[in-house]
């Protein structure tokens, strides 16, 4: 299946919002330079906590402060949310080429979208150290983008090559101490 085949006239940001929802994220957008935006978008999540474009706009907000443990939240409600959307499995670990078949039916767009996210969950698994967990969902992504067009791949090569650099260089953190 090729994840960049889609028609994009049905992507999840043409849902509406609601003028209140609109109206906090526009006061976030213009209070991101101040570092005060958060209010506005976790004012956003309370009126409209489903909403895709809300929480495309709280993780960007967490990424880009280098807040990767409220990014990776974020990331999680992203697949709670889609998932169901396109009648995914509730454990993304079980996810199948079969369950993306359906899926493809419901929307590919979305589909691109909940691989991205966990996609993302993985990168801030790996940037928090958390490897293993961080290495099981980007080999998930890789597993089910078979063509890699949402660019897991290399992430897993970086992280094989960085592991491989740890066993031959090691610093001192996490070098043996001996006596």
């Amino acid at each position: 299946m090729d994840l960049q085949d889609f028609d994009s006239d049905s992507l999840y940001f043409d849902e509406p919002l609601a003028p209140e929802v609109a109206a906090r994220l526009a006061a976030a957008a213009e209070q991101y330079a101040e570092g005060t935006a958060e209010q506005p978008l976790l004012e956003a999540q309370a009126l409209a906590p489903d909403d895709l474009t809300v929480l495309v706009g709280l993780y960007r907000f967490y990424y880009y402060q280098h807040r990767y443990e409220d990014a990776l939240q974020v990331a999680r409600r992203v697949l709670e949310v889609v998932g169901p959307r396109l009648l995914l499995p509730a454990d993304w670990c079980t996810i199948n080429a079969d369950h993306l078949t359906v899926a493809v039916e419901r929307g590919i767009a979305l589909l691109r979208f909940y691989l991205l996210a966990l996609k993302g969950a993985g990168y801030l698994s790996l940037r928090l150290g958390r490897f293993e967990q961080g290495k099981a969902m980007l080999a998930k992504v890789v597993e089910l983008d078979t063509e890699n067009r949402l660019g897991a791949r290399l992430l897993l090569d970086v992280l094989a090559e960085h592991s491989a650099e740890i066993l031959i260089f090691p610093t001192a953190a996490n070098a043996e101490i001996r006596p």
